[in-house]
């Protein structure tokens, strides 16, 4: 087991878990042996032996964990991380800001430890230059001849239509051409602070510092006109959930597609022995392919009145039931691994609310009611779910 960075501060950060949908705290769990995209379990997941596809609850695993030393004792992983933002943040030498946006440490603690380790250390001047030539090299190897055109960030020239319309933004900067209250530096470009100033002279020079810091502040405020709103990583993410929209729906469709067949799956299974239903049931499956909307019709089994049942002999998943369950299965006429499918998505969603109604359970799976309610009162007998 290996104690590892985790992916950030804000638990909004992490991808949920895939057992339970619930967004990640430390620690947790990361497969060794799933991949390459990370297999990730919440303690609670992990401890109840989730599987999935191809993961199994005997698969090596890591302790994902930033809450361990890495510079000096005292001093965690997360917590190092959080004074190089806050710097970053803050700018060098605010210490009294550093160590409130940190809130675990005082400023003599934040000052005193980045100027031993981040500045002192002799170790880091070597770090860094042996990363700048990692760097280097690995940007000569991997080169863009100089015939290649990219657009990727547009380059306009200066006031050409393309810079006019985006405001004298340069997107290689990140910045744009002219400030607001773009002279606001000329106020002080003139003054000097000497010994031998009068108390009144030093006054009005401090003075114009600060108004000069007031027109910097409102100068990046109307920069930053969804920050009033929202964090940086929320903005991001909204961003983000607008390219994503259409894989998401597109995901959408292909899960209700699933949904459906297996829905059919378990009709047809239901009339698999009477000649005459089948028929009615393979017309209307024709129909659906076909992009016809069928007509209401409802597939009746000849010469019975109920039908026997379910032979679950040599069906997927079945070996994963206990008795009582496949005793469910044989009454209600559902396959095992259906049964273990609308099982598993009635225990995330009772989990997630902390108990589960029939009306809910029955949205959720959409299959004959009837059935639901067999399914959820078997549930509740058992002691898998509880009421709402």
């Amino acid at each position: 087991m290996d104690r590892l960075a985790s992916f950030g501060n804000d638990p909004f950060d992490k991808p949920p878990c895939r057992g339970c949908s619930s967004y990640l705290t430390e620690p947790y769990i990361k497969c060794a042996e799933c991949g390459p995209s990370p297999f990730l379990l919440c303690l609670q997941c992990f401890t109840r032996g989730f599987e999935y596809k191809k993961h199994q609850s005997d698969h090596k695993y890591e302790i994902m964990t930033s809450d361990f030393p890495v510079l000096e004792p005292g001093w965690t992983a997360q917590e190092e991380m959080a004074l190089l933002e806050a710097v970053m943040d803050c700018g060098f030498g605010n210490w009294q800001d550093v160590a409130y946006q940190m809130r675990t440490k005082t400023k003599e603690e934040c000052e005193s430890h980045y100027m031993k380790n981040f500045i002192n250390n002799p170790l880091f001047s070597s770090t860094l230059l042996s990363l700048r030539k990692t760097k280097d090299s690995r940007f000569a190897e991997g080169a863009i001849p100089s015939n290649v055109t990219t657009d990727d960030p547009p380059r306009p020239t200066f006031d050409s239509v393309l810079s006019r319309d985006m405001a004298g933004y340069m997107p290689a900067r990140a910045d744009f051409m002219e400030e607001f209250d773009n002279y606001a530096e000329w106020d002080l470009k003139d003054i000097d602070f000497v010994d031998d100033d009068s108390d009144i002279l030093r006054a009005l020079k401090l003075a114009v510092v600060d108004i000069y810091h007031s027109r910097l502040k409102e100068r990046q405020r109307r920069k930053k006109r969804f920050a009033r709103v929202v964090g940086p990583i929320e903005h991001d993410k909204f961003i983000e959930s607008h390219a994503r929209a259409k894989v998401y729906e597109r995901v959408k469709r292909m899960r209700e597609d699933e949904r459906r067949k297996r829905t059919m799956l378990c009709d047809v299974l239901q009339y698999i022995q009477d000649g005459r239903a089948c028929q009615q049931w393979l017309s209307k499956q024709a129909a659906i392919d076909a992009g016809i909307t069928p007509a209401v019709t409802t597939i009746t089994v000849s010469g019975r009145r109920s039908a026997p049942p379910l032979n679950l002999t040599g069906l997927p998943g079945t070996e994963k039931l206990n008795e009582r369950e496949k005793e469910l299965c044989q009454v209600v006429r559902l396959v095992p691994g259906a049964y273990l499918e609308y099982k598993q998505a009635l225990l995330n969603e009772c989990r997630r609310q902390g108990g589960l109604r029939l009306a809910q359970a029955r949205a959720l799976i959409k299959i004959d009611v009837n059935k639901t309610r067999k399914i959820y009162d078997f549930l509740i007998k058992e002691g898998y779910i509880t009421k709402a």
